[in-house]
């Protein structure tokens, strides 16, 4: 049977969380609990205590081993004051387990607590010799020893348990409680003690900071000098001994001995590796920060960085990025020693360090022969080859760098012309010009390259020697005749000789060539060079009319139209004829008709060649051109001719579906499939533009209206691209139905 709630209302009183918590603890029924006994006399006393016993002795014989039942029984004895029972119940108790620390405890904090003194000490006796390796027993004998006042007792307690060789915790217990007592000779006495039969480096350290406490400075140095005598010279002992080191140099510090100190942390640095000496060069750095001067800072401050680099490149031989920090930091270490005017032998040594690292880099040879792989290890070479020329001046060394370099690139394979062109500049820098040439023509000859090439021509260009110059080209043209760019340098070098028959034979016999990397760039040098040049606009027509035979292109077409209508230098001879240099400069007029003709070739070979977005830059670039040159009626004319863009529906061969797509749509192109159509939609859209006349809207002109109309403003590029599509609609729709589509 189910209930439901019809009342869902809040009730008028209401409880609390509170409320219900008090009222369970109220109702909570009590615990119950054992009735007291009152012993009246000693007969119930004793009948009691019978019970008891008898209660105990049954628990102990059914559990034997548990030492909790025999405490508890011995600890009830001890509160009816039966003292001789309770420790015989202890003493059967020691005879199952003798070896129970915790039930020599409760034996001897039983005859504590009853003020039996003599026999917690008897106690404690047995059970330190029973048990002399538990320091608790020790422990607890020691302090019952002292609560007593009874100093010499405890440390007799000491001296029996100190011969048993006990841990560091025991010890410094001992100490601790002489220095109580301020026997610190006696103190002094047990550090020495403690060393010979723990001598670790801690302790020598605690032993000497013992002594500096109390102001025995000079036995603090001597207790580190015989630790470092222990310890001995040799590295692994050293390593073990850092903490003492540590140790000795900090409190040469406090002293303010500082000197002392930086020999302290100098001994032992020059006697361990730098991998292993981290935390104390770590030290070294902090002290000689605090208290060093600037020198000798930064030289700690180098000797940590060296150990990182060491490290790394220890891991990885091949990463070249850490050998050129290395290289750097050791580079600025000798930059820095020759600046302060250090001695002749800190300069030599900084730049062996330099050379080493160095030829330790450079010995990582990349594995495999790929190009790759060299590049960055090609600049170790280099920077080795700069640094020998620059700060030490010794070139036969540096020319051995690059030599070395060169011998070990595999140029079978590849090559670098950078090397070969630094080694060569080097040469050039000795005087040494024979021997520049031979490395240049050795490079040409066994790996040709386009920078190789290039550099040997600017050096024969800075020295002026043209005839090399050209035999050069010769040869960068015969090793790669497709680039361009070799074609365009070599003629304006003779340009710049003002051989300007050359100049063009090389235009010429460039442009012939069957494949070129980029003609336009070498089209476009040829053409700039007939009309700025030559002034000669007869070769430059006949030269856009090759270009547009090969091309084509609709920029050649712009290129060509805007060249017949702007203005050009007059040709070289009449200006060579002319005196006046100062005078402005003559040009020769352009020729609007001949523009407006090649705008109409090039127009009717992009509409043949079906090239509708370049028809459309064309016009652009023609409308450009007759706002500029022309008159009203020739921008309309122009306008006219812009497409609008349609809608033609297809058919999608994969999917079978009618797909729609906007295409542009010519005024002529439209002419010539459609010509009946044609007349309706040009009358179509008169009809609109009147329409948009008498409302005051914006009247929308396509390349379907006559360019005779007078018609307003014909719409912009941007109508012709993708057009006002709201207005256009039903132009839009029209021309899809011209198309029967």
């Amino acid at each position: 049977m189910t209930f439901r709630i019809r009342n869902r209302a809040p009730a008028a009183v209401q409880i609390t969380a509170e409320q219900l918590l008090r009222e369970a603890q109220e109702r909570q029924e009590s615990t119950f609990r054992a009735p007291k006994q009152r012993v009246e006399d000693f007969e119930e006393l004793h009948e009691y205590r019978g019970r008891k016993r008898k209660e105990f002795e049954e628990r102990v014989r059914r559990t034997r081993g548990s030492i909790k039942e025999w405490t508890q029984y011995a600890n009830w004895e001890a509160s009816q004051n039966e003292f001789d029972r309770s420790r015989s119940i202890f003493e059967r108790a020691l005879d199952v387990d003798p070896r129970s620390v915790q039930l020599w405890l409760s034996y001897t904090e039983m005859e504590l607590k009853s003020r039996n003194v003599q026999h917690a000490r008897n106690l404690f006796d047995r059970a330190v010799t029973l048990l002399p390796r538990i320091d608790q027993l020790w422990y607890k004998y020691v302090y019952l020893e002292e609560l007593l006042q009874n100093v010499p007792g405890a440390r007799q307690v000491f001296e029996r348990w100190m011969q048993w060789e006990p841990d560091d915790k025991a010890w410094q217990a001992y100490i601790k409680m002489e220095e109580r007592y301020d026997e610190l000779d006696r103190a002094s006495v047990l550090y020495e003690r403690w060393i010979a039969v723990r001598p670790d480096p801690r302790v020598w350290v605690k032993w000497s900071k013992f002594e500096e406490e109390r102001g025995k400075l000079d036995k603090a140095r001597e207790v580190f000098q015989t630790a470092l005598q222990f310890f001995g010279d040799e590295e692994e002992q050293v390593e073990k001994a850092q903490a003492v080191f540590n140790a000795f140099a900090k409190m040469e510090t406090r002293l303010k001995e500082y000197e002392r100190a930086r020999v302290i942390y100098k001994f032992a640095l020059s006697r361990l590796p730098r991998s292993k000496s981290a935390n104390l060069y770590a030290a070294y750095t902090k002290f000689e920060k605090q208290h060093g001067t600037r020198s000798i800072v930064e030289s700690t401050v180098l000797g940590k960085r060296r150990i990182q680099y060491e490290d790394e490149v220890s891991h990885d031989g091949r990463n070249y990025d850490v050998w050129f920090d290395y290289v750097r930091l050791e580079e600025d270490a000798l930059r820095t020693l020759r600046e302060e005017g250090s001695t002749k032998e800190e300069e030599d040594a900084a730049l062996e360090r330099v050379r080493d690292v160095y030829e330790r880099a450079v010995a990582h040879v990349p594995p495999g022969q790929e190009k790759r792989h060299w590049r960055r290890y090609i600049f170790l070479w280099l920077d080795y080859a700069l640094f020998e020329e620059i700060e030490t001046k010794d070139y036969d060394r540096a020319r051995q760098v690059y030599r070395t370099a060169l011998n070990l690139v595999p140029h079978k394979q590849f090559t670098f012309a950078k090397l070969w062109i630094m080694a060569v500049r080097f040469e050039i820098r000795q005087l040494d010009l024979m021997a520049a040439r031979k490395m240049l023509g050795a490079a040409v000859g066994m790996c040709p390259k386009e920078a190789l090439f290039k550099g040997y021509i600017q050096l024969e260009m800075d020295l002026r020697e043209f005839d090399r110059v050209r035999t050069l080209y010769e040869k960068y043209l015969e090793y790669d005749p497709t680039n361009s760019a070799a074609w365009i340098k070599y003629a304006e070098l003779e340009t710049a000789l003002e051989d300007f028959t050359r100049a063009e034979a090389i235009f010429e016999l460039g442009v012939s060539q069957p494949s070129l990397s980029m003609p336009e760039i070498l089209w476009k040098a040829y053409i700039d060079f007939e009309v700025d040049e030559q002034g000669d606009r007869e070769k430059t027509r006949l030269l856009y009319e090759r270009l547009v035979s090969v091309s084509g292109h609709h920029k050649v077409w712009i290129s060509y139209a805007e060249f017949e209508g702007s203005s050009i230098p007059l040709p070289r001879a009449m200006r060579e004829e002319e005196e006046d240099e100062d005078a402005e400069p003559r040009v020769v007029a352009g020729d609007a008709e001949l523009a407006r003709q090649v705008f109409e070739r090039g127009y009717k070979d992009l509409k043949s060649k079906g090239l509708k977005a370049e028809r459309v830059a064309l016009l652009e670039a023609w409308k450009a051109f007759e706002q500029v040159h022309g008159s009203e009626s020739d921008v309309a004319k122009v306008q006219g001719m812009m497409p609008i863009v349609g809608r033609k529906q297809h058919v999608d061969k994969e999917t079978g579906q009618v797909v729609e797509d906007w295409e542009l749509v010519f005024a002529d192109d439209e002419r010539e499939a459609n010509p009946r159509s044609f007349k309706f939609l040009q009358m179509a859209h008169a009809w609109k533009q009147s329409q948009a006349k008498k409302s005051g809207g914006a009247a929308v002109l396509s390349g379907f209206t006559p360019a005779t109309s007078s018609a307003p403003a014909p719409p912009q590029a941007d109508d012709v691209q993708m057009g006002e599509r709201g207005e256009q609609e039903d132009s839009h729709s029209d021309v899809a139905s011209s198309d029967g589509e």
